[in-house]
């Protein structure tokens, strides 16, 4: 994924903050209604890892679909291909998330913040697995409505990141030093880092609402 500047993941922190929330469908209200109810409406680090156990699975719920297409289309070969690029950048998509889940884990960590293994570990795989059958079922109707909903989610992802930041300023100060620096990158501090995250998130949104008006041409 890009990384940019520090001065720049500011002025990307403002236009999230200045720019209105998608029309969220009533599958993606449920979800963020319940998250909220299972685990209440101030944005925290355990609410974050619980929203990245999820974020993966559209990805998965794709690249499922995507290989079982691959072994049924060995006689159009150029189709074949197409499948086969969208399943290397849902891979990149996929593999970006489990970064930031990895991130979390490590910084609920060293904070010592107690969680629940019901609450924060069983649930949120409940969770997981109905939004995938869900993403998945969507992608097998028409792919459209499952890059609909999982950019709705990044949407909702992004902003939530990027309040974070404008909640806690001490973030500013805190140093940003993990064992997965090397891999997903290097910040100065903990703000720039959950910045990056909500940028990430922005750019998942993109690529399926690009996916969206792709389809629409096929």
């Amino acid at each position: 994924m890009e990384h940019v500047t520090a001065e720049q993941l500011k002025r990307e922190q403002e236009n999230t903050l200045g720019s209105p929330r998608m029309r969220y469908g009533i599958l993606s209200r449920i979800l963020f209604v319940a998250m909220d109810l299972l685990y209440g409406r101030r944005r925290t680090l355990s609410k974050f890892k619980v929203l990245e156990v999820i974020a993966r699975v559209p990805y998965q719920s794709w690249e499922h679909v995507a290989y079982i297409a691959i072994t049924h289309t060995h006689a159009r070969p150029d189709f074949a291909r197409r499948v086969f690029d969208r399943v290397k950048e849902s891979r990149v998509q996929q593999d970006n998330e489990q970064w930031h889940l990895l991130i979390l884990e490590e910084l609920t960590d060293k904070k010592g913040l107690h969680e629940s293994f019901v609450w924060y570990r069983l649930i949120p795989q409940v969770i997981a697995f109905v939004y995938y059958h869900i993403s998945w079922l969507l992608y097998v109707i028409r792919p459209a409505w499952s890059y609909l909903m999982n950019a709705h989610f990044e949407d909702h992802a992004e902003h939530e990141y990027m309040a974070y930041v404008a909640e806690n300023p001490a973030l500013e100060r805190e140093p940003f030093e993990s064992m997965f620096a090397d891999d997903y990158g290097k910040f100065a501090s903990l703000a720039d880092l959950f910045r990056q995250i909500g940028y990430d998130e922005r750019v998942h949104k993109e690529e399926s609402l690009a996916r969206i008006t792709a389809a629409r041409f096929h």
